[in-house]
């Protein structure tokens, strides 16, 4: 049910399956959730610029989960994930924003159903 999404304009090159599966797996720790859940999506090669300057790596992510976000938890969250965006891609950390967001388990499909009727 995790899911981290990181749109950015960098190179589709420097995406690599290695990388994918370093960020699924820091997902699944940082939230405790299993890592058979965790989807990782990159979109590479974006058109983005920040604060006026388009040369620079730079990015917006989001983190969806059902449950473990929230003012503290995001801290941790963001001390995981932002230096291992800086050191795979370098993006910087002044230009990504993370957005965390909490779903309800009623909001969140799966198998056909949601996981609210799965987990009760």
């Amino acid at each position: 049910m995790p899911h981290f999404r990181l749109e950015t304009n960098v190179s589709k090159s420097k995406i690599t399956p290695e990388l994918l599966k370093k960020l699924s797996a820091a997902v699944a720790k940082t939230l405790g959730k299993p890592e058979s859940y965790v989807v990782v999506t990159i979109v590479p090669d974006q058109l983005m610029t920040w604060g006026g300057n388009d040369d620079k790596p730079c990015g917006t992510a989001t983190l969806m989960s059902i449950g473990c976000l929230g003012v503290e938890q995001n801290k941790k969250h963001a001390a995981v994930l932002y230096p291992l965006l800086k050191k795979e891609l370098g993006i910087p950390d002044d230009r990504l924003y993370i957005t965390f967001s909490d779903q309800s388990s009623s909001n969140v499909g799966y198998t056909g159903t949601t996981f609210q009727t799965i987990f009760g």
